[in-house]
């Protein structure tokens, strides 16, 4: 099978930088950029996914691509409710903040997250399991998730930026 993933295009400016996770907003169609995913756009899939998430699907027919399978399990992780949408810097005056929290990843991600890491990679893999065999796939999801499919594949990746893609050839 060959993956390729897609991070979904931007959001509304006043959405950027924020902890948008589970909160279902638009992209912004003025910052799409075609031109970043033209290449993506010729290419033949025999499954296209998306994230239940409409910022996914408004990615995809933007591209073109009217014919997709929607798939919660491709939701980001799930971030409390008092930080869902709320900006870094406004997270460090919240009373629930601890400086500590930021010094590494495991008590920074503790403290944002409602979903457990274990469920959220149980989530991920599950959604890899399903996928057909020895077809072209391509996913439209979010960075976190992105990151947990390459993490689960091997892969290693610090950032996704918006309309970025990665193609994994021979993934078993």
């Amino acid at each position: 099978m060959a993956l390729t993933l897609l991070r979904h295009s931007a959001l509304q400016k006043n959405h950027l930088d924020r902890y948008i996770r589970m909160t279902d907003l638009h992209i912004d169609p003025k910052l799409f950029n075609a031109q970043k995913v033209t290449l993506l756009m010729l290419q033949k899939f025999d499954f296209i996914y998306s994230s239940d998430l409409v910022r996914c699907q408004q990615t995809l027919d933007m591209m073109g691509i009217k014919e997709y399978l929607i798939h919660d399990y491709l939701r980001e992780v799930r971030f409390n409710e008092g930080v869902d949408g709320v900006a870094l810097n406004k997270i460090k005056n919240l009373d629930s903040y601890k400086s500590y929290y930021v010094e590494e990843q495991a008590s920074w991600h503790t403290h944002l997250r409602d979903e457990s890491p274990e469920d959220f990679t149980t989530r991920i893999h599950a959604f890899l399991e399903a996928l057909p065999r020895d077809k072209e796939i391509l996913v439209c999801s979010h960075t976190g998730t992105l990151k947990k499919i390459l993490s689960l594949l091997g892969y290693s990746k610090n950032k996704i930026a918006y309309l970025e893609y990665i193609r994994i050839d021979n993934v078993i």
